[in-house]
């Protein structure tokens, strides 16, 4: 090689390292492992997330050892508000897990959950994020995922995008579609558990948070199955139905599972078949005027 393009190949490869080393993106920011209680490391949490600028807007147990924190906050509502379906990204969560007697405490990464619902970095969330629990540790991908890739992801090829998801149903009016939703919810006989309702600023759109309790898209079958590695993945939870206008969608479950578990073997997947059907059976049946009493 001559001399004159050696320095020219060592300025090429100090340019693109470093890009593809921030590119590289995970789910999932682990805070800490917490020595305590799953009761007080819940408390601590919340308890630092109400003296910042995030909103707790829902909280619940999925099941056993686990606990879900769902949070807003004012630079993830103006980036929902700014495009149609952005309420997909309206909130975010944290989950805090029993795991080898201590808390793991994680939270959603925005800068990951951002680009693959479409409403940009969310860099601000981060930034704030960062105020309240300091330096975190990324996991939930080996290699991770790029910014370009996020933005149009599906996990294989005949697997849908964001753009694919389900429309549950349609109502006479906007206000219907919330109603219809809010009083489903309270019929317990479903085992659908409502954890949050956050109406997105300046637009149409209100996102619901639902457990899910029971059959073959329970949140503790499909966790059971897929959240087995060291750190755990509680912050995928709860799924969300979004009503934008007068309608009433839900993300595809193969889509949500699957940027949820971006390295979910096609074995591991195969034991969960059932769960994204049921996952949308599920959410289906709070837009149905049918299953009022």
């Amino acid at each position: 090689m001559s001399k004159f393009f050696r320095p020219l190949l060592f300025l090429l490869l100090c340019l693109t390292f470093p890009t593809q080393a921030q590119e590289s993106l995970r789910p999932y920011e682990l805070v800490d492992t917490f020595t305590g209680s799953l009761a007080e490391a819940t408390d601590s949490t919340r308890s630092a997330l109400e003296n910042s600028a995030f909103e707790v807007v829902g909280e619940y147990s999925p099941y056993a050892g686990a606990t879900v924190i769902a949070i807003t906050h004012p630079a993830l509502l103006q980036a929902a508000s700014e495009k149609e379906f952005g309420g997909y990204a309206a909130v975010l969560r944290m989950g805090l897990t029993e795991v080898d007697g201590k808390v793991q405490r994680s939270y959603a990464n925005p800068g990951y959950w951002g680009p693959a619902l479409q409403v940009g970095s969310l860099d601000p969330v981060n930034s704030a994020l960062k105020e309240v629990f300091g330096d975190s540790r990324p996991f939930g991908s080996e290699k991770g995922l790029s910014n370009k890739k996020l933005s149009n992801y599906r996990y294989m090829m005949m697997m849908p995008r964001l753009r694919d998801h389900d429309k549950l149903g349609s109502f006479p009016s906007h206000a219907a579609a919330v109603a219809t939703i809010r009083k489903n919810l309270e019929d317990n006989s479903h085992s659908l558990v409502k954890v949050f309702e956050v109406a997105i600023p300046d637009s149409d759109e209100v996102l619901f948070g639902v457990g899910i309790g029971s059959g073959d898209g329970s949140d503790s079958e499909v966790m059971g199955t897929t959240d087995r590695g060291e750190l755990r993945h509680t912050a995928h939870l709860p799924y969300a139905l979004l009503v934008s206008g007068r309608h009433a969608y839900a993300l595809a479950g193969k889509f949500r599972i699957a940027l949820a578990f971006p390295d979910l073997s096609m074995g591991t997947f195969m034991k969960i078949s059932g769960a994204p059907n049921a996952i949308r059976d599920s959410l289906e049946s709070l837009a149905s005027s049918e299953t009022l009493p």
